[in-house]
């Protein structure tokens, strides 16, 4: 699905209408027909449903309007509360305002108090139409219009919003002041960031995005985004030839562990397992070897010298490199430690191995130390997937809270460093080295625990060992990490779900994706 910001899509509106003819006046009757559409099929078109519409005075006041006049049509008992003066509406909205009954619309200048009454209407309505104030929002929500948000809210009756939840920044998803909370939303032509970032996107509800008449090649143009979901990614996964076997899909290699954190090393290449390597070698120091040997049954252990206190060190290089060959992806990160040697050992391994290679958690803790190390990697192919505390330790200086924010910062750095970069979070953003983004649909708050992004590497580097592309290694990987939790949320709840639940659910969601190709 394609995201663009909210000024992208008003760039898009206009080229529509200035470039390639196509009337205001038709855009928004599309859209008013659009959401009228999803209104009927979701309520049905019998007569004697009442639906109150809160109208602005702008053009999502004006879409309104249109789904005022279709639904009297199709034999609803509508009401429009326009925030406005009769005086205050102009252009496209007019036109369309003045094709409805005077009886029907109540006008609520906003500097009157809104109507008593107005809170019994809207508990009588089977349903409210939120067409108040539209993606253009960029100042905080006050007097009238805040309190009749919250008079929606309060309501409890179902809420259609007309492209955006009153309230929401469109480019950003924040609450501004108040916000209106959606049953569903009908956007148009293209999903808005507002949509799918927090807190955005628990007042969408359900999100339609309806074809309005805006040319294709309008919107293919545009800079956007990819919202990744189950329709977008399942494309991108293989079905498996009956006649394969081990050798077809894949050896990987992953560098982890050290006193303490044996659970991430075992974690990593047991996802890699679960994601559908052929193989998996999991290089550890030698005194832990007998501890991984019980925690890992189907990947393959292999002991390197250590440093005689459960860590690796610069001398494990040799033994390390010789086991590269014949490799086909490579992690390295997961419990590894920040000892100087370790720190050392990552460096000199990102100058020197050639394979695709992941980097997660110490390996980037390492990475940090000196980030020149990058611009002397061997490998084409880097993944590096930090959460947003690792990121900042990255960049030498804080991360910006809003997601939308960080989507420049993670575009920069990958394209300044030639990496793909997943940085972690409700949103997981996927950057490209050649400015590529998208954004993760799946997961869920439930796994915010230790542990997850170890599951992620397993999954990343196994994708990369089975031949796919970076991208599609990144993308589909982080989807099915996601969709994993959500099944684990569904069976057990969000609290108290652990990694290795996760991990358990991997084929379960492939099967997912690909029993429905």
């Amino acid at each position: 699905m394609r995201v663009v910001a909210s000024h992208t899509m008003q760039e898009l509106d206009r080229r529509a209408i200035d470039e390639f003819g196509v009337p205001g006046l038709t855009l928004m009757e599309n859209a008013g027909q659009a959401c009228a559409d999803e209104i009927i099929r979701q309520f049905g078109r019998a007569e004697g449903k009442r639906a109150l519409i809160m109208a602005g005075k702008g053009n999502n006041g004006g879409d309104g309007y249109v789904i005022a006049r279709l639904l009297s049509q199709a034999g609803w008992n509508v009401q429009v509360c326009i925030l406005a003066g009769p005086g205050e509406i102009a252009g496209d909205a007019a036109i369309n305002l003045a094709q409805l009954p005077a009886a029907m619309a109540l006008y609520c200048p906003p500097d009157s108090p809104l109507p008593p009454s107005l809170r019994d209407d809207l508990r009588r309505a089977d349903l409210i139409v939120d067409a108040l104030l539209g993606t253009g929002l960029n100042n905080d929500v006050g007097g009238v219009y805040r309190e009749a948000i919250e008079l929606i809210n309060d309501s409890d009756r179902p809420v259609l919003a007309v492209d955006i939840p009153s309230g929401i920044h469109g480019s950003t998803g924040q609450v501004q002041g108040a916000a209106v909370t959606a049953s569903a939303t009908v956007t148009f032509a293209c999903a808005k960031l507002g949509h799918i970032f927090y807190p955005g996107a628990e007042h969408t509800g359900r999100l339609v995005v309806a074809d309005i008449g805006i040319p294709p090649q309008v919107i293919e143009n545009a800079t956007g985004y990819d919202f990744l979901n189950a329709g977008g990614v399942r494309p991108l996964l293989r079905r498996r030839d009956r006649q394969a076997h081990k050798g077809n899909f894949g050896h990987c290699l992953i560098i982890a562990g050290s006193t303490g954190k044996t659970g991430a090393a075992s974690l990593s290449a047991n996802s890699a397992v679960r994601a559908g390597a052929g193989r998996v070698t999991l290089t550890v120091p030698a005194s832990l070897n007998p501890i991984l040997e019980v925690k890992t049954t189907e990947a393959m252990t292999v002991a390197v010298p250590d440093s005689g206190h459960g860590y690796l060190g610069a001398h494990a290089l040799p033994a390390i490199e010789s086991l590269l060959s014949g490799k086909d992806a490579l992690a390295i990160g997961p419990g590894l430690g920040r000892e100087p040697e370790t720190v050392a050992l990552v460096q000199a391994l990102v100058e020197t191995v050639q394979i695709p290679l992941v980097i997660d958690a110490d390996g980037l803790n390492a990475l940090a130390d000196d980030i020149t190390v990058l611009q002397r990697k061997r490998s084409a192919n880097v993944v590096l997937t930090p959460h947003p505390g690792e990121m900042a330790r990255l960049l030498g200086g804080p991360l910006p809270d809003e997601e939308a924010a960080r989507i420049s910062v993670a575009r920069e750095f990958a394209r300044n460093h030639g990496v793909h970069l997943i940085l972690k979070g409700a949103r997981t953003i996927i950057a490209s080295p050649a400015g590529a983004v998208a954004i993760n649909g799946s997961g869920n708050p439930g796994m915010a625990t230790g542990g997850m992004g170890d599951v992620l590497t397993g999954i990343i580097v196994s994708l990369l060992g089975q031949g796919y592309t970076c991208r599609d290694a990144c993308c589909l990987g982080v989807f099915i990490h996601g969709h994993s939790g959500d099944l684990v949320a569904a069976d057990k709840g969000e609290i108290g779900m652990n990694a290795g639940d996760v991990q358990e659910k991997l084929p379960y969601a492939l099967n997912n994706l690909i029993s429905t190709t």
